[in-house]
């Protein structure tokens, strides 16, 4: 697959299609030292089968030396209210970050050069991919029920002034994927971004397709249309990433975390036959789930497994794991070496019509939070990613990621600052504090009643 159609996790193409001002929706909230805001992304416009992809540049962020802890988004209308996926279908969002020199707003784009180092540059997550799935928050359909925070004592560094070149800022991009599927005529195939649907034969490039390529990212990007029933009529409709990011000030209280992102079809080889060295970690992003009906193959009940070896070139404990899966998925596992689980992500199928339990749509993803210590991988120790989809029926431009977070171990006597504990003690004590308040009420009536009794009249309090 070419590069060009890996369009929403490569390197930062087509990053000059908007620029825009974002506006915070609500001040800035301190609670128990973690601070969070929340903000909107420019406004998208979606009718019927039209698609969004869109690249917003220098979104609203918070700012300084933090450790991010969350990051969570939601598509939103006009009036706040969240929009269901069997209306507008989040294929995807990602948050990438990056160093822009001071005072330039639109960088230039030189085509297959990529973006002038002079003006930007790209600060990628830890790995493993060389040529894409750099950002450092980014999920889909399942946004809303898919818990991204980062447990006490860890957090994901960023704004570090060292690290930052002299004459550079950080700022952070969003890129937003959405597909309005109301009247649509298929609106699983509109979701897979079956080429047929769309009416694409070639990409956005104006490249022809293979003939073998019958959907995925290569048909559905910005400004496509899906197939709508013939009648069907809606008005357009303006749209939001309602987005919330929880961070605390960074100090030694924290470790920072390394962010690794795999890929099912990644190609890399740990010896490569002809050179007998590494190969790359080339990361196609997405494939195909043939019908078991079709190959006539049924093994397992119709599931289809893909798996791939990995490695990281710097290991740890694992503090956090969650895959990524498509209509269909059932679930993702990421092994060992010696093939012990370091995490199973399994999703969850919603079974309404409210948005985050939208029926048939992959509405979470389970996650995992190891005891600190308690799964770790060696550096260098090949993993092994399995992802697993139902082959029932034939899906087109699935994915098979995994996201998970490695620190360093713990230090001896290194100081912990617990945000979660320090949230129950407060509620604690202000359970404590209302008990007092309630007894001291109740001693004040009693006073009184027994004044009364005694001919005396009580004070007002």
């Amino acid at each position: 697959m070419a590069n060009s159609s890996r369009s929403w996790f490569l390197s930062l193409p087509m990053l000059l299609l908007a620029l825009s001002v974002q506006t915070s929706q609500a001040r800035v909230r301190n609670e128990n030292g973690i601070k969070s805001e929340v903000f909107l992304s420019p406004k998208f416009v979606l009718e019927p089968g039209s698609v969004v992809n869109k690249y917003y540049y220098n979104i609203d962020f918070p700012r300084g030396h933090i450790a991010l802890k969350s990051f969570n988004a939601e598509v939103v209308d006009e009036a706040g209210n969240p929009i269901p996926l069997q209306e507008t279908y989040l294929h995807h969002w990602v948050v990438l970050r990056s160093y822009q020199r001071k005072g330039v707003e639109v960088p230039k784009y030189h085509g297959k050069l990529g973006f002038h180092q002079s003006d930007l540059i790209a600060v990628g997550n830890t790995g493993i991919c060389e040529n894409g799935l750099r950002q450092y928050f980014g999920l889909g359909s399942e946004t809303r029920r898919t818990e991204t925070h980062v447990p006490d004592p860890y957090g994901i560094e960023v704004g570090n002034p060292a690290e930052i070149p002299a004459g550079y800022e950080e700022r952070w991009l969003m890129n937003v994927h959405a597909i309005d599927t109301r009247g649509a005529e298929d609106r699983l195939g509109c979701t897979e971004c079956r080429c047929d649907l769309y009416n694409v034969t070639e990409d956005e490039d104006g490249r022809p397709l293979r003939p073998d390529y019958i959907g995925g990212l290569k048909c559905c990007y910005d400004q496509t249309q899906c197939k709508v029933r013939v009648g069907f009529e809606r008005a357009k409709r303006g749209l939001y990433m309602r987005y919330t990011v929880k961070w605390v000030d960074w100090d030694n209280s924290i470790l920072p975390v390394r962010i690794y992102i795999l890929d099912v079809t990644d190609t890399w080889k740990r010896l490569d036959e002809s050179t007998g060295l590494s190969t790359k970690h080339d990361c196609l992003v997405e494939y195909e789930v043939e019908s078991c009906a079709a190959t006539g193959v049924a093994n397992d009940g119709c599931i289809d497994r893909k798996r791939v070896s990995l490695s990281l070139p710097t290991g740890g404990n694992v503090i956090y794991g969650v895959a990524h899966q498509h209509t269909g998925g059932i679930g993702s596992t990421l092994y060992g070496e010696d093939g012990r689980v370091i995490c199973s992500s399994i999703p969850t199928y919603g079974d309404g019509k409210e948005a985050g339990n939208e029926a048939g749509y992959i509405v979470g993803m389970s996650t995992c939070y190891p005891q600190p210590g308690s799964v770790m991988i060696s550096d260098g120790e090949t993993l092994v990613l399995e992802s697993n989809y139902s082959s029932a029926q034939r899906h087109t431009g699935v994915m098979g990621l995994f996201y998970i977070l490695v620190a360093d171990p713990l230090p001896r006597a290194f100081p912990v600052e617990m945000h979660e504990e320090i949230t129950i003690i407060s509620a604690v004590w202000g359970v404590a504090l209302f008990g007092v308040a309630i007894a001291v009420a109740l001693v004040v009536a009693y006073r009184r009643r027994s004044k009364r009794r005694d001919g005396y009249q009580s004070m007002v309090m």
